[in-house]
């Protein structure tokens, strides 16, 4: 009997707190957590452009919304968003600052469009918010973001510097949250069927590690090169009609 309830109790303490777990369990469940679109951020309240390629015309079935964020993918996430990440959260776990704050500034001067930046900037400001939450983050590490202003991958590169993944895991999550959330703002937008949006995020996770590598290879810089993207985001400000906040 006594043997158990020491069993039991073991179990239930793993699973109320991920980091009781095995590492690599551990790990698996933080990056499942934060890729989580239940996450309270924000990030269903916005398309990043999407919803003013449907208004424009670029994007109206299936194909081409798989055309349209897989180029996104590319041209976005994998040269700007994941290499971000990257530099941030090396600099969050070597403590060094003033490279967080530099790839802070970095971001939100390439955001090329008011919604653009304004979607950063709140999603980092609750992902803040949630982290003081957690109680994971060092009362300093704390106060280093909140006096950036901090922006939404700078804020998730904190997250991921207090669990136990690796580079390329991190990533990774990061860039599933990205697509699943386009796909969801696609079902709407669009609008696309279900089983349209699973095939169009099968299309988009295969891609995915390509897109992470990428940004994980030697000298791999940052880039931030979108001119149509930010003309449909500035347009967006101004659509009649609007699901979405961007």
């Amino acid at each position: 009997m006594t043997m158990t309830m020491t069993t039991a109790m073991t179990t239930a303490t793993s699973m109320a707190d991920p980091a009781a777990a095995a590492p690599a369990t551990a790990g698996l469940l933080s990056l499942i957590w934060l890729a989580s679109p239940a996450l309270p951020i924000g990030g269903f309240s916005y398309s990043e452009g999407l919803e003013a390629a449907v208004d424009a015309g670029h994007v109206h079935d299936e194909a081409s919304t798989a055309r349209w964020l897989l180029a996104q993918a590319e041209l976005c996430l994998q040269r700007s968003e994941l290499p971000a990440l990257r530099d941030a959260w090396r600099g969050w776990r070597t403590g060094d600052w003033a490279q967080v704050r530099e790839v802070n500034a970095w971001v939100l001067q390439t955001r090329e469009s008011a919604e653009l930046r304004l979607q950063t900037e709140q999603m980092g400001r609750s992902l803040l918010e949630w982290l003081r939450q957690q109680h994971t983050a060092a009362p300093e590490q704390i106060q280093a973001l909140a006096d950036m202003d901090p922006s939404y991958p700078v804020s998730f590169a904190l997250a991921l510097s207090l669990t136990p993944a690796s580079e390329r895991d991190g990533l990774l999550a990061f860039g599933f949250g990205w697509c699943e959330a386009m796909v969801q703002a696609a079902l709407k937008a669009v609008p696309l069927g279900q089983n349209a949006g699973q095939r169009v995020l099968q299309q988009l996770a295969a891609m995915l590690p390509r897109c992470v590598d990428a940004a994980l290879a030697p000298h791999a810089q940052r880039q931030a090169f979108s001119p149509m993207l930010a003309i449909l985001s500035a347009r967006h400000e101004t659509q009649y009609s609007r699901l979405f906040r961007s």
